[in-house]
């Protein structure tokens, strides 16, 4: 299916985003026009689901806080059972340009989960410490896995096809970093095949940081683990009845 043709539903994970979210639905709209956004309020404490709601999205309201990762599931299912053949994760505090989304739609054409690479030649972003030592290292073994060039292994800007969506609505994992690492490995032992585009990124619009130098110290070692229990899971856990 070529991408202009592509039905496709942008997912926004939400947590306590209510500074942002709005403008990020109306310029997610703005720059994809009749594009549907599903914002997955994630637990909040605050009023993103209310700014979500009045910005035009369409929200699920989560009780509790689940991660990224329980929430694009959500998302997942939610384009299984209304028929989208396309999810793009869009961040609701600002970071991910919407201008962005049709490279990721178009990569679809040729692989079943496209990433949007910080760090392939778009864009100025740059990480320092642990953080980019983990990054380096995931980057490493994960094209390996994946069987291609991957530069940027942690990036929640990605697009999913229909294959992925038909996994990842019963298996994307929850853990910390699941959302990424794992998500890569369980596509990549599935059969689905990845690829990456470059994207820019900007700084968040509104809202709290989901990491703290603190955070950024240990992600080396949450990074290793991560990767270890994507590895140490049987590839039968990821099949979805013969689908993928």
């Amino acid at each position: 299916m070529s991408s202009p043709n592509r039905r496709a539903l942008i997912v926004m994970p939400a947590f306590n985003e209510q500074a942002s979210v709005g403008d990020v639905v109306r310029e997610v709209q703005q720059k994809l026009p009749g594009v549907t956004v599903l914002v997955v309020d994630d637990g909040s404490a605050d009023a993103t689901t209310q700014v979500a709601t009045e910005a035009g999205a369409l929200v699920a309201t989560l009780p509790f806080n689940l991660g990224v990762g329980g929430a694009m599931r959500v998302g997942f299912r939610y384009a299984l059972e209304n028929g989208f053949d396309a999810v793009v994760q869009v961040d609701s505090d600002g970071q991910h340009d919407p201008a962005g989304v049709p490279a990721l739609l178009a990569g679809l054409d040729s692989a079943d989960l496209v990433l949007g690479a910080r760090f392939a030649g778009e864009g100025d972003y740059a990480v320092r410490g642990p953080r980019q030592w983990a990054m380096k290292l995931l980057a490493a073994v994960l094209s390996r896995t994946a069987g291609t060039k991957l530069t940027d292994t942690t990036s929640g800007f990605k697009a999913s096809g229909p294959r992925a969506i038909a996994l990842f609505a019963e298996h994307y994992p929850a853990e910390y970093l699941g959302d990424t690492i794992e998500a890569l490995v369980i596509a990549s032992r599935s059969g689905l095949s990845v690829a990456q585009v470059p994207v820019a990124m900007r700084p968040r619009a509104g809202g709290v940081p989901s990491h703290n130098p603190l955070k950024a110290a240990t992600y080396l070692g949450r990074a290793a683990l991560a990767l270890v229990f994507a590895f140490i899971r049987p590839k039968s856990t990821y099949r979805v009845g013969g689908s993928v």
